[in-house]
Order: structure tokens, then C-alpha cells, then sequence
């Protein structure tokens, strides 16, 4: 069986819409507080679904439990042992105190929060799988193809892997920025594919050496402004664990050095962004991703500049993350068009 190229590009546009819904649910995530919604990894509370009511997590007598199920005692989670049903006393052998940490809070709305950020998270696996399995029957069959499409499935598992790790670190900064940055390299992998399998222009285009060397600058500034950011919210996070969430005027009080770093460098990327647009006329050159690059930098400042002098409005931090990952894939394909001559004979 052979699949046509057509089939394919869908199965990767598949994949790369869904692993930027895991971003947005991410996202989400964090700006709701509701990462440690699910406490054990990759079931949630010891459940495939899980509960709705604090009740469903409570020792009962004479109640069945499964092996693995989860109940909150005594301000600790215990994890069933085996399956069993319950006698009119708890007994602590049936039993095993949850090792991972000692994080033990039911709250619904967070539970159901991090429990959709998952399912988006499990479909997205799926999606590159069934990419992965398609290039192997692709009427241009080319290994470098069919390398690239399972690497990024070994990425994706391996991007659960480092979910389930800030889970059992109970949401350490570090380990979500690593968490962020992995979720990006996936996106520039799944983007590298598409262009590979894309239509080629008949004409191929003449791109000036200088055009080149802008664009690299440009997604080099991106991709150092997205880690500024991400140190940024690790001091956010910390500000937040402090005040608490009803204190966001706090938040940035006093401004740390990283934060007036990433403010400024903001400036840069939107000289970059202006002098990416004088170059597409001067040169001609028909890139449409470079009028999205510019509004999306416009967009990221706008966020930006709400959330340090509107107190950080609802939705504005999540929007802020989204902005910028959707950005960084804007500039990398761009990158990829500047570099199609260059390009498309090596990897397909």
C-alpha cells in the first residue's frame, strides 16, 4: 500500500495543530494553578477518568478498591495495594503511602484541568505515531524522511516522560521550562517535516545571502527571548507561592534583572521584525509568514505590556506563552523558506 504525499501532509498538519493545543492547554494549566490537578502519573488519582467529588476519594468500609486506586487520608495520598474490599477498620497493609511526594489536594476544577491537558497530550502522541507510520508507506519513500517522523515519536515519548517529572516535582520551574523548550524542538521538528513534503514552487526563488543571515539572527532572538521568559515566570511562580494569586500587583515587586533583560530585549525582536518586512520588498520576496511574524510580535508586546502594568489580567499570561510559541514556529519556518534551495534536496 502507498500512501500519496497529499495524505501525508495531512497526517503532519494533524499532529502540528494538536501539539500546539497541547501548548495552549499547558498553558492554561499553569495560568489556572492547576498543575498538580492530577498528583500520580499518567493516571489521575489512580483513575483512567477521574473522580468529580472528594467523596470518590475517601476510605470507606465495606467498599471495593482496585489495585492502584488512590484515596487522600490524613493529609497523605495512599495507593491501594492490591484489589480488595474494605473491613470495618482501615488497615495500613492493604496500603502503601504515595512516595513520589507528599503533595495531597483534591480540587475538581484543577483535576479536570490538567486531566483535558493530558488527553490533548495522549491524542498529539497519537497523531505523530500515525505520521510516523505513514512515512513508511509514502509513494516517495526516503529514509532521512522516515528517521525524522520516529524521532519525533521518541520525542514525544520522551516529552510525557518529562511531564510525568513535573508532576513528581511538584511543579519545580526548571523542569517545566525544559518541559516548554522540549514541546518547542517537537514543533520544529513536525515544521521541518511538512516543508520537506511540500509543494515546490515551480520557480525556484532567489534568496539574497543577507536575507539568510537575518533570519538565523532572527529565530536565535526568539528562541533567547523565550528562555528570558521562561526565567521570567520561574520568578513569577516563586512571587505567586508567596503573595498568592489574589496579590498579582506583587508579582514583579521588585523587578528582577531578568525581567528589565527580557522588556528590553522585546525592542530588539520588533526592530528585527520591521527590518524582516523592508526586506521581503526590497528583495522581493513572496513570504506571507513574515506579515503573521510581525503581528505576532505585535500581539506578544501588547500581552506583555499588559501583564506588567494591568496587574496581569486573566488569560494574559497564557496568551503571552501561546503568542510566543506560535511565533517561534512562524520565524523557524520562514528560516525554512529563506533555505529552500538549500533545503529541500537534503532532506527528502
Amino acid at each position: 500500500m502507498k500512501i500519496s504525499d497529499k495524505t501525508f501532509r495531512r497526517s503532519i498538519r494533524t499532529a502540528l495543530i494538536l501539539v500546539y493545543l497541547v501548548i495552549v492547554a499547558g498553558a492554561t494549566v499553569r495560568m489556572t494553578g492547576s498543575g498538580m490537578g492530577c498528583p500520580d502519573w499518567p493516571k489521575c488519582f489512580g483513575y483512567i477518568i477521574p473522580p468529580t467529588e472528594h467523596a470518590e476519594l475517601e476510605w470507606k468500609p465495606i467498599n471495593d478498591f482496585d489495585q492502584g486506586q488512590v484515596i487522600i487520608k490524613d493529609s497523605k495520598l495512599f495507593v491501594a495495594q492490591t484489589d480488595f474490599k474494605t473491613e470495618n477498620n482501615f488497615k495500613p497493609e492493604n496500603w502503601s503511602v504515595y512516595k513520589e511526594h507528599d503533595y495531597a489536594t483534591f480540587n475538581p476544577s484543577h483535576t479536570w484541568t490538567e486531566y483535558i491537558n493530558r488527553l490533548f497530550g495522549a491524542l498529539a502522541g497519537l497523531a505523530v505515531l500515525i505520521m510516523a507510520i505513514l512515512s513508511l508507506f509514502r509513494e516517495d519513500r526516503k529514509r532521512r524522511m522516515i528517521a525524522l517522523s520516529w524521532i519525533c515519536v521518541f520525542l514525544m515519548g520522551f516529552q510525557a516522560w518529562l511531564g510525568a517529572q513535573v508532576v513528581y516535582s511538584v511543579l519545580e520551574p526548571l523542569k517545566i521550562t525544559i518541559h516548554m523548550i522540549a514541546a518547542l524542538g517537537i514543533v520544529a521538528l513536525i515544521l521541518v517535516i511538512l516543508y520537506s513534503v511540500k509543494k515546490k514552487t515551480e520557480t525556484p526563488r532567489t534568496v539574497p545571502a543577507q536575507a539568510q543571515t537575518l533570519g538565523l539572527i532572527f529565530l536565535i532572538l526568539i528562541l533567547v527571548q523565550i528562555v528570558l521568559g521562561t526565567q521570567v515566570r520561574q520568578f513569577i511562580d516563586a512571587q505567586v507561592d508567596k503573595f498568592g494569586y489574589d496579590q498579582p500587583q506583587k508579582w514583579l515587586s521588585p523587578e528582577p534583572v531578568v525581567y528589565m533583560i527580557h522588556r528590553t530585549f522585546s525592542i530588539a525582536i520588533l526592530l528585527f521584525a520591521i527590518l524582516s518586512l523592508w526586506q521581503k520588498r526590497r528583495y522581493g520576496l513572496n513570504f506571507k509568514s513574515v506579515n503573521w511574524i510581525f503581528i505576532l510580535v505585535l500581539l506578544e508586546m501588547a500581552t506583555g505590556i499588559l501583564m506588567a502594568y494591568a496587574d496581569f489580567p486573566f488569560s494574559s499570561q497564557a496568551l503571552h506563552l501561546v503568542l510566543a510559541s506560535i511565533l517561534f514556529g512562524s520565524v523557524f519556518y520562514w528560516v525554512l523558506q529563506l533555505f529552500e534551495n538549500d533545503f529541500e534536496h537534503k532532506i527528502t
